[in-house]
């Protein structure tokens, strides 16, 4: 049986309400969380973007749930070695319980320091290269690195992992998922994709954890719920790679337009059929995830968290 997390968007809420939410998710009987990492939210109407690694700080210290990055990207934005010692404070601060999702993001949180947006085999590229680095820098020991991408000059994390911190490596197709057997201690994909997944075990995956979520809208009044989810999160539907190349959240509302609510209602779990909701979450079971991570939509976050205690978690468990 997985465990059940609960996703904070960091696109669509305040740190206070990120806060809130984590200690809610806890009290409901969710066992874990995941938590974005966003320079912009996908457009204007989800309106947040607090920083990640202050989040994670926080989060330490208002519950004791382990926390999961989905995802970060290590390789334009930040320095692998920032990173690397981002990662680390974090995972003493939660005594061992961070794992780090890693992956070749986007261009809407990594184009801001003006850089060129490389192709997704030269980010890929990068990636591989971030990943030694901070493997390397994760030991505690002194490191000196000269790459392709990055260099290093005589780094040393003093504040180290003081056990094993997991990097789990995010891919949507077959060259991401081939690529995170290969690196990767784990998997992280959002849609329940039975090829992905079956790519990711052949090449290198088999037995590492595979790990990933959805977004619902709960709510007593179904339409109301569509609604709320094609106003905040038409992103979610938009096809191919346009997520990984449009630069602005001003991009995203214009390519959002072409998605219709019929879509939404049709690929999002909304309303309170708890039938419904359960049934999108089983694809995540039946594809062999181990954590699974369960994000709502809009700010009826309490109904939703009544609901997950008194409903939802115990049909699935």
């Amino acid at each position: 049986m997985p465990s059940f997390g609960y996703f904070l968007s960091c696109e669509e809420f305040t740190p206070a309400q990120l806060l809130d939410q984590a200690a809610k998710a806890r009290d409901a009987g969710f066992t874990r969380l995941a938590i974005s990492d966003h320079f912009h939210p996908w457009n204007d109407a989800q309106g947040n973007s607090p920083f990640v690694w202050s989040m994670i700080g926080a989060l330490s210290q208002a519950v004791d749930l382990p926390v999961t990055t989905l995802v970060t990207c290590p390789t334009v934005r930040l320095h692998p070695a920032v990173t690397a010692q981002a990662a680390a404070t974090s995972h003493q601060l939660l005594g061992g319980r961070f794992t780090l999702g890693v992956g070749t993001g986007e261009a809407l949180n990594e184009h801001i320091l003006g850089d060129r947006w490389p192709s997704f085999e030269d980010r890929a590229d990068m990636l591989e290269e971030a990943i030694e680095v901070m493997r390397a820098l994760f030991t505690g020991k002194q490191v000196s690195h000269r790459g392709r991408h990055y260099t290093v000059d005589n780094a040393r994390l003093y504040t180290a992992p003081t056990t094993e911190l997991p990097v789990y490596v995010s891919g949507f197709g077959p060259k991401a998922a081939d690529l995170a057997g290969r690196i990767g201690d784990g998997f992280v994909t959002m849609g329940p994709d039975h090829d992905a997944i079956g790519r990711f075990r052949d090449a290198g995956g088999e037995g590492k954890p595979v790990i990933g979520g959805l977004k619902v809208c709960w709510g007593d009044d179904r339409e109301k719920a569509v609604e709320t989810a094609h106003r905040l999160w038409p992103t979610e539907h938009l096809p191919g790679e346009l997520a990984q190349i449009l630069p602005t959240p001003a991009h995203f509302e214009q390519a959002g337009q072409l998605v219709t609510r019929e879509q939404v209602s049709r690929n999002v779990p909304c309303g309170d059929d708890l039938e419904e909701h359960l049934t999108a979450v089983r694809g995540y079971v039946d594809a062999g995830f181990d954590e699974i991570y369960i994000g709502q939509i809009g700010p009826d976050q309490d109904a939703f968290f009544t609901a997950a205690h008194d409903r939802l978690l115990p049909a699935l468990h």
